[in-house]
């Protein structure tokens, strides 16, 4: 019996002495986990931080983005609004020229004038197919295949096709010079301030204008091919409102970016 009792003294005594170090092995694994943890929280932190300035910066350059998109589409109404105003000063010099029966020639030389610039500096859509028609009614008129009055009328609808060409949206082919070449694209016009285009073997991009004239640019970033893509995806379904997510290439003297 005494053997037995000092069996369970000295098993006591051991437990006694291994507990400080057990507690002390709990302790510093607890506090390691702590540290580790603070560690980590500190790191979400700063992430989140760095986040949150990626986060303003980018806002704020959308937000410029938007602001000069708005500023181009201002001056392109602007414009519009401009070529109405010539549009029924012309439509009443007509009218009263018609009216008192005189020489029209000079108005004619100045109606040829404007549709041939507008049609020269607007959007590069089918200049020559557009430059042609007017070219034929000079053609004509200078044969005395028709009158002047003829031409007038003639031109008259020229100037409304080409003021239906600044509110138009839709798919169109005609040929574009992509890296020196030219090619027959499908074309997608926004009216008279975008144009992109698709080519046969899937380039897209759109024109750009610069003090040198019209040129297209390739778009070889691939989230910026999909809107463009979603673009003409959708307008072949002939689905043309909704809100679509575009490069900007607002077709305006340093407008593209």
């Amino acid at each position: 019996m005494k053997n037995h009792r000092s069996v369970i003294i000295s098993i006591a005594l051991s437990m006694i002495f291994l507990s400080p170090a057990v507690l002390r092995a709990d302790n510093e694994e607890m506090i390691s986990s702590i540290m580790k943890l603070r560690a980590d929280v500190e790191a979400l932190y700063t992430k989140i931080d760095g986040n949150k300035e990626n986060y303003k910066a980018e806002m704020k350059s959308l937000a410029l983005q938007i602001a000069d998109s708005e500023a181009q589409i201002n001056r392109i109404n602007t414009s519009i609004k401009l070529a109405n105003l010539k549009r029924q000063k012309i439509k009443a010099k007509i009218e009263n020229k018609s009216k008192g029966n005189v020489e029209l020639e000079p108005l004619l030389d100045d109606a040829f004038g404007m549709i041939e610039t507008n049609i020269k500096h607007g959007i590069p859509f089918k200049v020559q197919e557009r430059l042609s028609a007017i070219d034929k009614i000079k053609t004509d008129l200078r044969k005395n295949l028709i009158t002047q009055e003829k031409a007038l009328a003639l031109l008259w609808t020229s100037y409304d096709d080409d003021i239906r060409l600044t509110s138009e949206i839709g798919l169109f082919k005609q040929r574009v010079k992509i890296d020196g070449q030219h090619v027959l694209a499908t074309v997608a016009k926004i009216g008279s301030v975008m144009f992109y285009f698709l080519t046969p073997d899937n380039k897209v991009g759109y024109a750009t204008k610069d003090k040198n004239g019209y040129g297209y640019k390739v778009i070889h970033e691939k989230e910026k091919r999909k809107m463009v893509l979603a673009l003409f995806d959708s307008l072949n379904k002939q689905i043309r409102t909704g809100y679509f997510t575009l490069p900007n290439a607002l077709v305006l003297m340093g407008g593209n970016s």
